[in-house]
């Protein structure tokens, strides 16, 4: 018997996911939505080279398309759910089903109608009783780290709701493996806003203080982060994509695959010039504070309208060479994957290989970089890192050639016209 999954983006119809029992699962648009000039974007990662909508044509067994995949958890987090829910971590439709109703952006997954739950076998069958169950939580939050959908009450305290479904708040909860990443994620996104950088509201909160917490979660690892979710305002979802959903990335291949370059070309071509001067800012930010995780998932764009792309707010920054000092960046900036490389030459190369002028480019870095020299003795105001992780931060700058005293950086360019027409395939580098 196959099982249908219909797909809407809030209320609009968009088409259908049907699992196969070989367990393929095939997604076709609606027709009526594809005809519509005037439609909401789904995915970049839709748009074939000619600028075109179009689905696969031949499905993906035991996981969705790149897309739908990437609406749910990875690791953990994933695991943490399937167990709950007594779902084989392994297959995604049962995953979607399961928690369609609350993923990231706009996008809704819902039973079809006259369609019961899935049948599977041994610990994948999804019994009534345990879909009805309060406990098991059905919300879906992109990433490996442990996290909840929370509400905030008047008061200002943080609950987790029944199910955990409709959450306006993230509560990212402490590590027991990395001391302090909470309070390390809190300092950067206060850092980034300072430099000029779009920053939901966020704070910190003691875990236990966070009402309705499954009772297996720790409570004595030290502060949560909380972080506004700007896929959400009010009872109103508005549309986001990650950067592994526009390149058909599985959320295993999101430090492969794609490079920084890729990523600035579809930037300049799809979304124009200030797009790509604040890609350019951020990506140097990422490098400064040393940064080692910014893959394809801790990037993405927010659709205001439905349709016009832009960078959405930034997430997930955290200096990670305080933990992992041999770290590298998670993508390559023209080949390269080191900090001691990263130069106003190397950004130069960059610049080229994405096709973008290069005055966009090194202005955009420049004026990053002298922002944060600027604001660099106010990182730590809070006094919420200890001493050695800020020699560790001030050393790691110390290596990267970019931050270097302006003497020695290549004065930035006159700056180039605007961008040309957007496209929406992604292109190729230039070798």
């Amino acid at each position: 018997m196959q099982h249908i999954l219909d797909v809407s983006l809030g209320d609009r119809r968009v088409g259908t996911i049907t699992n196969l029992t070989s367990d393929h699962n095939v997604f076709l648009f609606d027709r009526t939505y594809v005809e519509d000039a005037n439609r909401p974007i789904v995915s970049l990662g839709f748009f074939n080279a000619k600028g075109e909508l179009a689905a696969p044509a031949r499905p993906p067994q035991v996981r969705l398309l790149p897309f739908f995949a990437n609406l749910l958890p990875e690791g953990h987090l994933r695991d943490y759910l399937a167990a709950r829910a007594h779902v084989n971590p392994a297959r995604d439709f049962p995953l979607l089903w399961l928690l369609g109703e609350d993923l990231p952006g706009a996008v809704v997954a819902r039973h079809a109608t006259g369609f019961e739950a899935p049948p599977q076998d041994g610990d994948d069958v999804i019994p009534r009783a345990i879909q009805d169950d309060p406990a098991v939580l059905k919300f879906s939050l992109a990433g490996v780290q442990l996290k909840f959908s929370a509400i905030r009450e008047a008061n200002g305290g943080l609950t987790i709701p029944v199910q955990g479904k409709n959450g306006k708040w993230i509560v990212k909860m402490p590590s027991a493996t990395y001391p302090l990443v909470p309070e390390n994620e809190f300092t950067m996104l206060t850092f980034a806003r300072r430099v000029g950088i779009d920053v939901p509201e966020i704070g910190l909160v003691e875990a236990p203080e966070i009402a309705n917490l499954p009772r297996e979660v720790r409570r004595d690892l030290g502060k949560a982060m909380y972080i506004k979710r700007f896929d959400r305002n009010g009872e109103q979802r508005i549309h986001i994509e990650d950067f592994a959903q526009i390149f058909n990335q599985y959320p295993a291949n999101k430090y492969d695959n794609v490079s920084y370059a890729n990523m600035l070309s579809g930037i300049w071509r799809t979304m124009g010039e200030e797009q790509t001067r604040e890609f350019v800012r951020r990506l140097v930010f990422s490098v400064g504070i040393g940064n080692a995780d910014m893959h394809l998932k801790n990037w993405s764009v927010i659709y205001p309208d439905g349709k016009t792309p832009q960078l959405a707010p930034a997430y997930d920054y955290v200096s990670t060479i305080i933990y992992i000092p041999s770290d590298k960046l998670a993508l390559t900036i023209a080949r390269t994957k080191e900090w001691e490389q990263v130069s106003g030459d190397l950004l130069e190369r960059f610049a080229r290989r994405a096709r973008v002028p290069r005055g966009v480019v090194l202005s955009a870095a420049h004026e990053m970089v002298e922002r944060m020299r600027a604001e660099w003795p106010h990182l730590n105001d809070r006094q919420l890192l200890p001493p050695d992780f800020m020699d560790a931060m001030d050393r790691h700058i110390a290596r990267v050639p970019l931050f270097a005293p302006r003497s020695a950086q290549v004065p930035a360019p006159t700056l180039a016209p605007s961008a040309p027409p957007a496209g929406l395939a992604p292109q190729p580098e230039i070798a």
